[in-house]
């Protein structure tokens, strides 16, 4: 399957013309030719199949021959506010193996402990869009711009999904997958590799975030990402 990322594609289309990046994708990189059938996504759930009338490498024109609406659409949604790592090249790629594994929003999280303290969002959402592509899924997870830790919490007290902080501290806490229930709204906390600060964590336990655990190993901060996409996703598999 050939697939091509078109967000200004609409379902009433008849005709579409690709943008210039994918039009040159399509005809200079892959050598389609007129009659050769590709996929669109627009990244809100919309599949559609197409046919190619006009091969040129800067406007390459479609016609619409299906549409698939709600493709692949999650039963349950996924945000995960985590750290960005001082490697920008980490980040990175839980970003790309997040969006390939199910996840539906990311915040960047700047924490007392943060060694970056900033993120460039285009580079960052040429990422995730990749990583659509790649995985030949037709909703793109949206990428908020990085806020502070106190700020995040601010903004999701009143919020009723099912709400976690994931820490080192020495502490009781439940393992990730027994707080969990299928078809739900989670968010999730993850900080940075000196971990979230002690008033971080009582600030998030007083607006009623559950401590968990990802294990018994000391984790990666996008380790720790990538391991909670996956509980995630296996918990909304097999209930």
């Amino acid at each position: 399957m050939q697939l091509f990322f078109t967000e200004e594609i609409k379902p009433d289309f008849k005709n579409f013309i690709l943008s210039e990046e994918e039009s040159k994708h399509a005809i200079r990189v892959l050598r389609l030719q007129v009659g050769d059938k590709v996929h669109l996504i627009d990244g809100r759930g919309g599949l559609y199949e197409a046919k190619i009338l006009d091969p040129h490498p800067k406007r390459t024109v479609l016609t619409i021959l299906n549409v698939k609406e709600n493709y692949q659409q999650s039963s349950y949604h996924l945000h995960i506010a985590i750290a960005p790592t001082k490697n920008i090249d980490r980040f990175e790629w839980f970003l790309e193996k997040a969006t390939e594994i199910g996840i539906h929003e990311i915040t960047p999280l700047i924490c007392e402990h943060s060694e970056r303290k900033e993120v460039k969002l285009d580079r960052l959402n040429k990422v995730i869009v990749a990583a659509m592509k790649q995985s030949l899924k037709a909703y793109i997870p949206k990428l908020n711009p990085a806020i502070t830790f106190s700020q995040f919490c601010k903004q999701q007290e009143l919020n009723t999904a099912t709400k976690v902080i994931a820490h080192c501290i020495d502490s009781e806490k439940q393992y990730l997958n027994e707080v969990l229930q299928s078809e739900q709204h989670y968010i999730l906390l993850i900080g940075p590799e000196g971990d979230f600060s002690t008033l971080e964590i009582e600030q998030a336990l007083n607006l009623g975030y559950q401590p968990i655990s990802l294990g018994e190993a000391r984790l990666r901060t996008e380790t720790a990402g990538i391991t909670s996409c996956v509980e995630v996703s296996l918990v909304n598999r097999s209930k």
